[in-house]
């Protein structure tokens, strides 16, 4: 963990959030190649999801919740950890992850802790006007339902994905990024009738492997973990993690949950009206029907299957599949990402042999700029004076290809081009740059 922690701040992946302040516990700040990463990370879920799949429709939901979304799904009564506190050392902790220094004669008996963030809303703060930070972006999917069906006329099967912000009051941030207080989620409700949502579920195990793998995290590095009934959470049938082992051990990567009809249930009007088969709060306040008819006309609540996977973790899961450091001669050695060429935060360097040479100099940024209107990704010119230099940091940093332009350039139109994962060079016709890009990165 240290050396991707190290390799995260020297090359600006990722930065303790107020650092000159002396930070804020679980909160960090994804610096200029962090960000390209990430972005790429959640295009390629967004495009597996939406682009990829005619049933599947995509959200962008608040962050701000009503009270009312969370009390009746159940967060404001279960979403909660047992805390402690070590009377030796002062210290706060959850009750499963008390450091071995701490004597448990000098723990207090646990008490739960809503995880919940809590704002006031507008102008007077007396706390009758409040509403939550989003623990998860389900419940906003589940709340428009209704909204989505009725203004794209989507029959079931069919989904709703959403990327974005969540927020959880974590007692003990710990790990780098992979359990912190704000972070990203990717999650898919894919609704389907009662009956139908055990091959669903076991369908989309599979797809989630199969895009983790896509991405670099290849199967045999993931253990799926079959939660036992008494792990359950109080709205799952059903639910597969992918367990992966992260540098500080086996945690999960991503949950597949057969969440029945729970969501919809709780989220209901009419409830008396619906075979619920959950057991659920009586709703008095919704004014929408969470159901839909079936080829007879009878009303029926769909079951939920949700993949839900975290942006950071993915992000740290990549990282650390993708870290090598590899022995060179001469006793050299060097520090390659190989990423994956969609995932990479650059997609190719465009560097002059010489840093002062005007002719080298423009051949080049016209060469990037003619890239970058490829629509790839980031490219970047580069005019350090140093190729070895170059070479090294950008392995580094996981760009697939440099592009050299040297004084042959300015004779036949040709550039160098070097491969990051073989370091292998070779010369390449610049009318022929567009498309051995484009059938890198797509690969």
């Amino acid at each position: 963990m240290e050396e991707l922690v190290a390799l995260c701040k020297r090359r600006g992946f990722i930065f303790q959030s107020s650092e000159i302040y002396g930070g804020l516990q679980g909160t960090y700040d994804f610096g200029p190649l962090g960000v390209e990463l990430k972005n790429n990370i959640k295009n390629a879920w967004w495009e597996s999801m939406v682009y990829d799949n005619d049933n599947i429709e995509g959200l962008d939901s608040s962050i701000l919740t009503n009270p009312l979304v969370l009390g009746y799904s159940g967060h404001e009564d279960t979403f909660s950890d047992p805390m402690v506190d070590c009377k030796s050392c002062g210290l706060r902790f959850r009750a499963d992850q008390v450091p071995k220094e701490c004597k448990p004669e000098d723990l207090t008996e646990p008490r739960q802790f809503n995880l919940m963030f809590k704002t006031n809303v507008g102008p007077i703060d007396d706390g009758s006007s409040f509403a939550y930070l989003r623990p998860e972006t389900a419940q906003q999917i589940f709340t428009n339902f209704k909204n989505v069906i009725d203004s794209t006329s989507k029959p079931v099967p069919f989904g709703i994905a959403q990327i974005g912000k969540a927020f959880r009051n974590e007692i003990t941030p710990r790990n780098f990024i992979f359990r912190v207080r704000e972070f990203e989620q990717m999650e898919l409700e894919y609704f389907v009738m009662p009956g139908e949502d055990e091959k669903s579920h076991d369908i989309w195990v599979q797809k989630r492997l199969e895009w983790w793998k896509k991405q670099g995290v290849p199967t045999e590095s993931i253990e799926l973990y079959d939660v036992p009934t008494e792990e359950l959470a109080h709205y799952s049938k059903k639910t597969i993690d992918l367990m992966y082992k992260f540098p500080h051990g086996l945690e999960e990567l991503e949950g597949i949950a057969n969440r029945t009809d729970f969501d919809l249930g709780s989220h209901s009007k009419k409830q008396n009206e619906l075979s619920i088969g959950s057991s659920v709060k009586e709703n008095k306040h919704s004014n929408s029907k969470m159901a839909v008819q079936d080829d007879s006309g009878k009303w029926v609540v769909p079951f939920v299957i949700e993949p839900s996977a975290g942006v950071e973790r993915g992000f740290l899961a990549i990282l650390n599949e993708a870290y090598f450091v590899e022995d060179l001669e001469n006793d050299k050695t060097r520090v390659v990402l190989r990423l994956k060429p969609h995932l990479s935060p650059i997609k190719a360097a465009v560097i002059p042999l010489k840093k002062n040479n005007t002719e080298l100099v423009e051949a080049a940024k016209k060469i990037k700029n003619d890239l970058q209107k490829i629509g790839l990704g980031r490219v970047i010119f580069e005019n350090t004076g140093n190729i070895g230099k170059s070479y090294r940091k950008h392995d580094e940093i996981g760009t697939p290809v440099c592009i050299t332009v040297d004084f042959q350039t300015l004779e036949d139109d040709s550039v160098t081009i070097r491969d990051r994962d073989s370091m292998e060079q070779k010369r390449l016709d610049i009318d022929d740059l567009n498309n051995y890009l484009i059938k890198l990165i797509n690969r």
